[in-house]
This record gives structure tokens, sequence and C-alpha cells, in this order.
């Protein structure tokens, strides 16, 4: 049995929180594969090897601010260290890329624009046009991890957001190893990856993929996360 940890403040009126768990169920049913999974609370997240322990995955769920966002911070990056596989969506791949900024671009004072609108490194800030309860056509990387899991090049999907990340901040994260492989109409980006070669499932979107589970189907990102969770 594969234990994955479910990161984020638990809360039965966030959608993405109802959906999350649907998906992981659909998606081991089709994959024939024994997979189960709790919430980890940010709050209770102090050491990631003590807290996670057991854990063979992760998904950083939509849901910020968070209440412990270093303890975020600190589970995403021992996933990516320690090569679990991690899946970050929306808040979760916001802060994804704030744990990739601080401690692989060297930029430490790399943060979020909802919850530190000053400061120096503003990694995520505040969309153009707020993607609140909206769905969108998205193109995705030839050759990518997300266009593998989708089977096809472009795909609508839906988010509920208000953040984004930094357009400025693009060619830094390129040249550190990160690729970003889903954008909107206008290329705005939408999701990132780390290339297989380098972690076996470090994959973040600003979308929520889950939200398909409600809907009776199968998201392609959780199946594909699951796969690598009960391969590793």
């Amino acid at each position: 049995m594969f234990q994955i940890a479910l990161i984020g403040d638990y809360s039965p009126e966030i959608t993405a929180h109802r959906a999350i768990p649907l998906a992981l169920e659909r998606a081991a049913a089709e994959l024939g594969r024994s997979v189960s999974w709790h919430w980890v609370l940010t709050r209770d997240l102090h050491d990631p090897p003590r807290d996670l322990a057991g854990c063979a995955g992760l998904w950083v769920t939509p849901g910020s601010p968070y209440e412990n966002t270093p303890g975020v911070l600190a589970a995403i990056r021992w996933a990516r260290e320690t090569h679990r596989p991690l899946l970050g969506t929306c808040g979760g791949f916001q802060h994804a890329l704030i744990e990739f900024a601080r401690n692989v671009l060297g930029l430490t004072a790399a943060d979020h624009a909802e919850t530190n609108p000053h400061g120096g490194e503003l990694v995520v800030t505040r969309l153009t046009c707020s993607l609140v309860e909206r769905t969108q056509q998205l193109h995705f990387l030839p050759g990518s991890r997300v266009q593998a899991a989708y089977g096809a090049d472009s795909a609508e999907e839906g988010y509920r957001c208000n953040y984004g990340p930094a357009p400025a901040y693009r060619a830094a994260f390129e040249r550190a190893g990160l690729r970003f492989t889903a954008f909107d109409e206008d290329g705005a980006i939408r999701a990132a990856e780390l290339p297989a070669d380098v972690h076996p499932f470090f994959v973040g979107t600003l979308f929520q993929p889950e939200r398909a589970a409600l809907a009776g189907r199968t998201p392609p990102l959780a199946r594909a996360f699951v796969a690598v969770v009960a391969k590793e």
C-alpha cells in the first residue's frame, strides 16, 4: 500500500479538497494499484522527514494562503531533494515556484504577492485577469510529462485563482532547469515540471485538474502521478 500525503488546510468548503480524494480513488482503480492518502495539515508540518515519513508521494493542494507557509515550503523542498513524486495544483504550484526560487535560484527573498505584496522578489504575482471559476484552453509543450499524461497537445481546464508566475522570472527558472509546459492562448504559463532525468515526478499546475473527478472523469495528471508513486 502506497501512502500519499495531501498537504493543505483541509476544508470541505474548498471544491478542490473534495475533488482530490475522488481523483486519487479513480486513478488507483484504473491502474489497479493499492494507494491510500491522508491529509497533513500545514500546522503539523515542522520536520518533513519525520512528519512525512512513510509517504511515497505528496500532493500540495489548493487553498492558500496556508496557515504554515514555511512548513509547506519545507515539505516541497524535501520532496524535490529526496525525489518523492510531487504534484502541486493552484496554490501548491505557486509555492513550488517559491521553493525552487529560494533554494535553487538562490533568490532567498522570493515570495508571493498575496501574502507579502511588498516583497523584494515576487515570483508569484497577481494575474492581469482573475481566473476564479474560469476555464481556459491550454496548450502543452511537446515531449512534456503533462502532454504525455493527457495524450494530447491541448485540453480545457478550470481554475480558482488570482495569482500566477511572474513572467519576469521565466528565464531564470528555465536556466535553472525548470520547464514550463502548459500555456494559455496568450502564452501565459500554466504549468511547470522538472525533467524525468532530474526527478521522477515534480509537476505543478495553476489549473485544478482534480475537478474532473467531480464530473465523473479521471484527471490525467492524477493518473500519471499515482502511476509514478506506485512504481517508486
